[in-house]
């Protein structure tokens, strides 16, 4: 898929806001125009206006240019918004019925292959990218994808009877604060993360 046009809609987003705007409510410091950002265990700085960021992701690398148009969408949106301390699942995000079986085959089936099996080292990878533990299912676990973005990934352990399975969760503030599709992106992307970290 070609994400140039996408980078580019979401640069002209992010260059439209006020930086101070966008530091107050993205959670992330600014510094000389830098905003420093700590994405799934990685440390960035992204440069206002022009958006690069530092050290630079190399195309092969752990940040793919889809996981900078997330963040930059992210940065970009300075609205006010309050968690709500109410989980919901993907379909209960505006649209988001619509593309449950894409999001489930993208992000909680992976999920499910990699974790099921163990319930408790999701919770032990999870660790390395600042996830905590929360009660849920036989193992859940609580990753701040982003500071005002909660993801609760779940799993069910299977047995004789049923299959493992398992389900990804978001306040139900998540709406406010991207786009429906983003979450796709972002759910697909911190179990890829995941699932990178346990099979060092």
């Amino acid at each position: 898929m070609n994400y140039t046009a996408a980078h580019n809609k979401a640069l002209e987003m992010f260059q439209a806001q006020s930086p101070e705007e966008m530091a107050r409510y993205s959670g992330y410091q600014l510094r000389d125009n830098r905003f420093q950002v700590n994405f799934l265990g990685q440390e960035f700085e992204v440069e206002y206006p022009t958006g690069k960021f530092s050290p630079e992701p190399s195309p092969e690398g752990e940040l793919p240019i889809f996981a900078q148009i997330l963040i930059l969408h992210y940065l970009a949106n300075t609205k006010p918004v309050t968690e709500e301390g109410k989980l919901i699942s993907y379909k209960e995000l505006p649209g988001g019925n619509i593309y449950i079986q894409p999001f489930t085959n993208r992000a909680i089936r992976p999920l499910v292959q990699q974790f099921g099996d163990n319930p408790a080292s999701l919770i032990e990878v999870a660790s390395e990218i600042g996830g905590e533990p929360v009660r849920h299912g036989d193992a859940a676990v609580l990753v701040r994808a982003f500071p005002r973005v909660p993801v609760t990934m779940v799993v069910w352990g299977g047995d004789d009877e049923f299959p493992a399975s398992g389900n990804i969760l978001f306040d139900a503030s998540a709406g406010s604060v991207l786009h429906t599709e983003d979450f796709a992106v972002l759910a697909s992307f911190v179990v890829a993360t995941m699932k990178r970290l346990a099979q060092k």
